[in-house]
């Protein structure tokens, strides 16, 4: 199980878990939408680590989706 923190700099309104270790969620760059208009994040876990959906659709890479963040 891997574990990891999320300091925000703004107070968090909600936090939805997507993947779940019964049901993975997986999505390609093109797939990936901004959340709450760009307001929030989405991280995505990819084979060249865990980013933020902005710095993956900017690299052109896709992977498993852990959570959104608004």
């Amino acid at each position: 199980m891997v574990f990891f923190t999320v300091t925000l700099k703004r107070g968090v309104k909600q936090f939805e878990r997507v993947s779940t270790p019964g049901v993975r969620v997986y999505t390609n760059h093109k797939d990936l939408q901004p959340v709450l208009n760009g307001m929030g994040v989405a991280v995505i876990s990819t084979s060249q680590g865990i980013m933020t959906d902005r710095k993956a659709r900017a690299l052109g890479v896709g992977g498993e989706v852990l959570c959104k963040i608004w």
